[in-house]
């Protein structure tokens, strides 16, 4: 279950605010200079902190999303926007699940994530901290995939000889 969105300065949400607090959005970039719109870091750029008492354009305010966790729920991965340039969400958790399984190191297994991150050649920067929910490691998971039989009519067939041909 994704707990958050990216917050790029493209998402028409976060650029309406980004510009109701006297910043700007170039070539896609936050005041020019920025890939995201929400940071815990880079006051030290020009233009990104506090104007006129209402807020700078770069906050560190997160959206909230609160959720019950049930015993189904394995682990929490929180990562900077270098993670997630190289990673889908779905991605990074079938990644550390079978790292956790393997060897069921939260330590480790947040260097792997890095590691391959940076095989995938990922150009920001790197930071991941990892909340286990449970101290085993997650239990294998089992899908069951419906089974289908396919098939194509005679006519269907010749269409595509037809279009595969033409």
């Amino acid at each position: 279950m994704e707990m958050s969105k990216d917050h790029r300065p493209l998402c028409m949400k976060e650029r309406t605010r980004v510009e109701s607090l006297g910043g700007f959005i170039d070539d896609g970039y936050l005041n020019g200079q920025l890939g995201v719109t929400r940071a815990l870091g880079d006051w030290h750029l020009e233009g990104m902190k506090e104007m006129s008492g209402r807020g700078g354009p770069l906050s560190a305010e997160p959206e909230l999303k609160l959720v019950t966790l049930t015993k189904e729920d394995e682990f929490l991965i929180i990562g900077s926007d270098g993670i997630w340039d190289v990673f889908r969400s779905q991605n990074a958790v079938d990644f550390a699940r079978r790292r956790l399984q393997e060897h069921n190191d939260v330590r480790q297994c947040c260097k792997e994530i890095i590691g391959e991150a940076m095989k995938r050649g990922a150009t920001d920067n790197l930071t991941v901290v990892m909340v286990c929910f449970h101290s085993d490691p997650p239990p294998p998971v089992v899908v069951e995939r419906p089974r289908f039989r396919r098939s194509i009519s005679a006519e269907g067939l010749q269409n595509l000889k037809c279009l595969l041909e033409g």
